[in-house]
């Protein structure tokens, strides 16, 4: 009965010598530590709006949902903020799930049908790659960013109903992908688009609205857009947005957000008040381009290899996995949290550390964890 568990410690040996270790760093509620790991990219996750609206909601109906969205679940504070995420990315309807990643899961098994082909970016989140194996389709991986091989994967496929799947801006390196041209060769081979849209929503796009809005896809009848609402707008859960007829279908159909317990009322009421301010938040995307910019520029002075963003999150190389690891360590002793990014979590098998650059953290601090980030590097 012991031989399951030796198993399990022989494999933490053998990531442990590939520098693979993960470990989880508890942080108090009094924690003083410069974040630029998490993604409150606009520093709403503590604003005071979004605060008192949470605890409104809290007071009024309790700490958790108490069931399931067909069930019990779904409250006015679900409808009212679905009802504005749908105005905001310029869709007919959305429908709020208790995760981003979940939302991600419920999508894609929702857009297969039989003989559907999806065309997935090598580069995609997890969640998105687990999508595409849970809905059971036939799943062509393309090389990152590639129209052309988007463009030779459905035309392999005549005839067939086919998802192209991506981000809007890639969660390691930050970059945008090439969505009108994915959208321009998705309607040319019949295809829909599925647009991940996390790591842009609140921070490009008219008022905010994201990447998919920015390219003037909003609202079209072939693009899905999903993202979590635990980035820019500091809450919890996600949201899949697109045409009435889809979101009817996901309520009826979508075993991840029939069978999944509600979002708390509470968490959907706070990040309602955090889409209205994100709504408004031109001056916060401001200073965070600003500090983007600074942050990029800082560390290539320093001759440190670093990605050209296109929203918040930039990736700077390390020499390897134990490099990252001793370096992010390095910042953490020194007050600053950096993400760590290593083989399997990165799709081309290089280890990097990850930014988030927030608005919310004060400049100086921000400035300071920079030089922290050079002055600690392998």
């Amino acid at each position: 009965m012991a031989d399951w568990l030796a198993a399990l410690d022989r494999r933490a040996e053998l990531r442990a010598k590939a520098g693979l270790t993960r470990r989880l760093h508890p942080r108090p509620a009094d924690d003083q530590m410069t974040d630029l790991a998490g993604n409150d990219y606009l520093g709403l996750a503590a604003h005071p709006d979004v605060i008192a609206a949470a605890t409104a909601a809290l007071s009024a109906y309790g700490l958790g949902a108490t069931g399931s969205r067909l069930v019990r679940g779904s409250t006015d504070a679900h409808r009212a903020l679905e009802e504005d995420l749908a105005r905001w990315l310029g869709t007919d309807g959305a429908l709020v799930f208790s995760s981003g990643y979940l939302a991600n899961l419920g999508a894609l098994r929702a857009l297969v049908q039989p003989r559907t082909l999806l065309v997935s970016d090598a580069h995609n989140h997890a969640s998105l790659i687990d999508g595409c194996r849970i809905s059971g389709a036939e799943t062509v991986v393309t090389p990152h960013a590639d129209v052309d091989a988007v463009a030779a994967a459905l035309a392999a496929a005549p005839g067939r109903p086919a998802v192209v799947v991506t981000e809007s801006v890639f969660s390691v390196d930050g970059d945008l992908a090439p969505l009108a041209r994915l959208h321009a060769v998705a309607r040319r081979h019949g295809a829909l688009l599925l647009v991940d849209d996390a790591h842009a929503l609140g921070l490009t796009g008219p008022a905010g609205a994201g990447a998919v809005a920015a390219t003037g896809l909003a609202g079209e009848p072939d693009v899905v857009v999903t993202a979590t609402l635990s980035k820019a707008l500091g809450g919890a859960g996600g949201v899949v947005a697109g045409p009435a007829e889809f979101v009817r279908h996901l309520v009826e159909t979508g075993r991840t957000f029939i069978f999944d317990t509600a979002l708390p009322p509470a968490v959907a009421a706070g990040v309602h008040a955090a889409l209205r301010l994100a709504q408004a938040g031109d001056d916060l995307r401001a200073e965070l381009s600003d500090r983007v910019g600074l942050a990029v520029g800082r560390l290539r002075a320093a001759g440190l290899t670093v990605s050209a963003p296109d929203a918040a999150v930039i990736s700077v190389t390390a020499p390897g996995p134990e490099a990252a690891t001793a370096w992010a360590a390095d910042c953490r002793d020194r007050g600053v949290a950096v993400g760590c990014f290593r083989p399997p979590s990165t799709p081309d098998s290089r280890s990097r550390l990850r930014l988030t650059v927030s608005a919310g953290v004060p400049r100086a601090a921000f400035e300071r964890a920079l030089d922290v980030i050079v002055d600690t590097a392998p």
